[in-house]
């Protein structure tokens, strides 16, 4: 029995999580799925963005399945990663067909450090007009973030992948703070003899990510930079709607899409479910489901490249009834 706390939050995470917990129920696996409440409505409601009872059945349970959070996004979802110390960020972008994507043949990974840099939120008024903050970058958790990635590769490397990791830093700038990521990175690729290791500054990678996709493996970065790149990366791949995250921990699990809660279309039913769904597989595989996981990914697949899906991929059915489709096939295999 694996006990998972689910998270709606605000807007359209209402609508992709329902569609989400359908799709998992139809694995068969045996779940217990306890609801807790985080996001702007409670906060309107009780004061507190984050209750702690939320906190605490988040930490009771194998994993927690997060939807979306509106204007409190920076008090729950980046307050639950600390708390949870899930410190790695993980992104995958993947070409489906059946999707518009920049190529057919992206398939890597961001890894994101996902407890440091400007997300600390040290910041402070100097003066009348004039405003610091503060990034913070350790050793301690360079060591880790980089140790996730490469292992990463490794075991990406045994599916048949080539088996690199490439850092994405400005050095150049931040001598300091990113001189020590970039240093930490290469001490600890020598860990790593049978993986790949190379670097690029930031800027770069974000013109590579749309130049050369297809030679990527896992790239690895700090917490904002990873923020915006791994935005400009689902970009690629068909948008938002297509781009799952999960936040490992050594002892905790937090999967959530990357997109937010879409006020704009929340409650008319027509929200992309996919990366609510592909999230829920990086959560089976955290759980060790693997050939749930899978057989989730295939139906997945299927329905998008027959074109069941959201007006924004060019279908015509709604949040739940493409979901339907997914657990439909889920059932059958």
């Amino acid at each position: 029995m694996h006990k998972i706390c689910v998270i709606e939050g605000d807007g359209i995470g209402k609508e992709v999580i329902p569609a989400t917990i359908k799709v998992l129920e139809a694995t068969g696996l045996p779940f217990e799925f306890v609801y807790a409440e985080a996001g702007d409505e409670v906060y309107k409601r009780t004061g507190k963005a984050l209750p702690d009872e939320t906190i605490e059945i988040a930490l009771d349970c194998d994993a927690v399945l997060f939807g979306a959070a509106g204007e409190t996004a920076a008090d729950v979802i980046v307050k639950l990663r600390h708390i949870l110390d899930t410190y790695a960020n993980v992104r995958p972008v993947k070409a489906y067909k059946g999707v518009k994507c920049l190529r057919p043949d992206i398939d890597y990974v961001i890894v994101r450090e996902n407890t440091e840099g400007l997300y600390k939120g040290i910041e402070a008024e100097i003066d009348e007009g004039i405003t610091t903050a503060t990034r913070v970058i350790t050793e301690k958790a360079c060591e880790r973030i980089f140790r996730f990635a490469f292992n990463l590769a490794r075991e990406r490397k045994k599916m048949g992948k080539e088996g690199k990791v490439t850092c994405a830093h400005k050095a150049n700038v931040l001598k300091i703070t990113d001189g020590l990521f970039k240093r930490v990175f290469y001490k600890v690729s020598e860990e790593y003899k049978d993986i790949k290791a190379e670097d690029y500054y930031i800027d770069a990678m974000n013109m590579y990510i749309i130049t050369k996709p297809q030679t990527f493996d896992v790239v690895v970065t700090s917490n904002l930079f990873g923020d915006i790149l791994s935005d400009g990366a689902a970009g690629t791949v068909g948008g938002l709607g297509l781009a799952p995250s999960a936040n490992i921990g050594d002892e905790h699990g937090l999967f959530e899409p990357v997109h937010g809660s879409a006020p704009d279309i929340a409650g008319k039913k027509i929200a992309n479910p996919t990366a609510t769904i592909l999230s829920a597989v990086l959560m089976l595989r955290y759980l060790g489901e693997y050939e749930a996981a899978d057989r989730i990914e295939r139906a997945l697949e299927e329905v998008l490249a027959l074109g069941l899906t959201t007006p924004d991929l060019g279908g015509n059915l709604n949040t739940f009834e493409m979901a339907e489709e997914v657990a439909k096939r889920v059932r059958e295999e």
